[in-house]
């Protein structure tokens, strides 16, 4: 087996992973009703480059090959470091879900007895879940023998996380005011102690 099929695969089954702890989340999410949106353009567009960078952009790379242009040679080293990133973020997808329990939702929305959580991977930064998306995109141009679909997860994610971030943070200021004022100068937004 190469080396090439087996970052494929990694990928493959991350992708598998990412899905089996989202959908749960998602179907419970439903159920909690919304007091609150702040649903946008400029956010669907945002989802939806976070979608083709981290999954529809690499799928098709993976199913069919294209474009072959921009393959490079993937050493064994880069598909270990791959798989860890991988794994890091699905570690950090899970417990980020499961910390915000039914406060979870995937566009920019208030639920009903909608918590501050300040506990588990949120003491360390505000917005975990966009950590993940980081992670993802390392460990996908990491696993992916391309430049294009490798490197598509990252280009995905800062579009997400720029587009995103301030309108999320805006939100919670408005909502829980200097509770998250104060939470905010205690943490960093994704990177534990750095950003």
């Amino acid at each position: 087996m190469s080396v090439n099929i087996i970052g494929e695969a990694v990928w493959v089954l991350g992708i598998i992973a990412w899905y089996v702890i989202r959908y749960p989340f998602e179907r419970r999410g439903k159920r909690v009703p919304v007091v609150s949106s702040r649903r946008s353009l400029s956010e669907g567009v945002a989802l939806a480059a976070a979608l083709a960078g981290l999954a529809i952009v690499p799928g098709f790379y993976v199913a069919t090959g294209i474009p072959r242009a921009a393959d490079h040679p993937l050493p064994l080293w880069a598909v270990v470091i791959g798989a860890a990133l991988f794994c890091l973020a699905m570690w950090v997808f899970r417990r980020t879900h499961k910390q915000l329990g039914r406060n979870w939702s995937i566009t920019l929305e208030i639920r009903q007895k909608h918590e501050l959580i300040c506990a588990g991977p949120y003491a360390y930064v505000r917005h975990p879940m966009y950590t993940s998306f980081l992670l993802m995109g390392l460990a996908q141009a990491f696993l992916l023998p391309n430049w294009v679909a490798g490197m598509a997860g990252i280009v995905g994610f800062a579009v997400l996380f720029f587009l995103r971030v301030d309108k999320e943070e805006r939100m919670m200021l408005d909502v829980f005011g200097p509770q998250y004022r104060a939470y905010m100068d205690r943490t960093k937004r994704i990177i534990p102690y750095l950003y």
